[in-house]
């Protein structure tokens, strides 16, 4: 039972992530880089701040519990550094394939090196026992992030270049696809960043909101990659002088969206913190988490993909395709309890 349910928190963390690209359409008369910036100020710092605080016991601090190891804290820091690379391009995936593809290839790549390197780490021997089972589970999750990639091969070929543009308006499938992938090597730099912050805890910590303070970590190291590219974007495009000439209504319409977008974003991770602790009893498991996480976030942005027309035209054979790795993912989430 106690699997199920860390399943249910971290699949509701991951469908607000999973949603957090939506808000993107009610941003009004500022351009990427400028909404990029805002909404990370709230998803990378804001919500993590407060979620962070929710680590801290009576009689410490927040300064106290970061204090506790200074080498962890400034390691998951860097990972975080690293990890703003991939959530850079990760937007850039989106903004090139589409919601679904863009999510599906970026997520897959981070979901095998976010899990199998933290494992390896530790000195797990990936071909015997819950190494093994480890690993099988990750393949599978691959089959079924390739076949959905696969069906977004099929909707490419299908399509003509002016119903790929209304699909998505700035859609390059070559572009994309190798932004997408660097998106997912250095995204998972944010599992080792947890990895790395793991020691970041005090006697009386509340086990459901553990990693957030790792998490914190990680995500300052990444707002700080982000704001230095969007503010040489702002200077390059001359378009930081959105910020200023947006109407009153206009400025609390895309300040409030961004609040909303990065709030939904920073949700897989409060998620993710929450259902790990029922997984405390089940190592394999608590293992394949950070993989657990990644197909959840790929099943809810095809999901999406659907709901925003980005399959609209395609034919029964490529709907066919993409239910199939669809339930390949169901399945992953639930291997590893299976077999263990």
């Amino acid at each position: 039972m106690n699997i199920l349910i860390g399943l249910i928190i971290i699949a509701i963390g991951s469908f607000g992530q999973s949603s957090s690209y939506v808000p993107i359409n009610k941003v009004k008369s500022w351009s990427w880089e400028c909404f990029w910036l805002v909404q990370g100020i709230f998803a990378w710092l804001v919500f993590p701040f407060l979620g962070a605080l929710l680590a801290v016991p009576a009689e410490s601090s927040l300064i106290q519990i970061l204090s506790v190891d200074s080498s962890a804290t400034f390691k998951a820091m860097g990972f975080g550094v690293l990890w703003g690379v991939g959530g850079l391009t990760f937007g850039l995936s989106m903004r090139y394939l589409g919601i679904a593809l863009g999510q599906s290839i970026a997520l897959g790549t981070c979901s095998a090196f976010g899990t199998l390197i933290p494992a390896l780490m530790k000195g797990t021997d990936l071909f015997r026992g819950n190494g093994l089972i480890l690993l099988i589970g990750v393949c599978i999750t691959l089959a079924g992030i390739a076949v959905i990639g696969y069906a977004g091969s099929l909707r490419a070929k299908n399509m003509t270049e002016e119903e790929k543009k209304a699909a998505v308006k700035d859609f390059a499938l070559t572009k994309g696809l190798l932004v997408a992938l660097l998106a997912g090597v250095m995204s998972a730099c944010f599992a080792l960043g947890l990895e790395a912050g793991a020691p970041l805890f005090v006697s009386g910590t509340n086990e459901l909101f553990k990693t957030l303070p790792a998490t914190l970590m990680v995500t300052t190291g990444g707002f700080f990659t982000n704001a230095v590219y969007c503010i040489f974007q702002n200077i390059k495009n001359k378009s930081g002088k959105d910020y200023f000439t947006v109407s009153g209504g206009i400025l609390v319409n895309n300040v409030l969206f961004c609040a909303l977008a990065g709030i939904l974003w920073y949700s897989q991770f409060f998620g993710l913190s929450m259902g790990k602790s029922f997984f405390t009893e089940s190592p394999v498991m608590l293992a394949f988490s950070w993989s657990i996480l990644m197909s959840l976030n790929v099943i809810f942005s095809n999901v999406w993909g659907i709901v925003l027309k980005e399959w609209k035209g395609v034919g029964s054979k490529t709907i066919l395709v993409l239910t199939i790795g669809i339930c390949i993912l169901i399945f992953s989430l639930f291997f590893p309890n299976i077999a263990g």
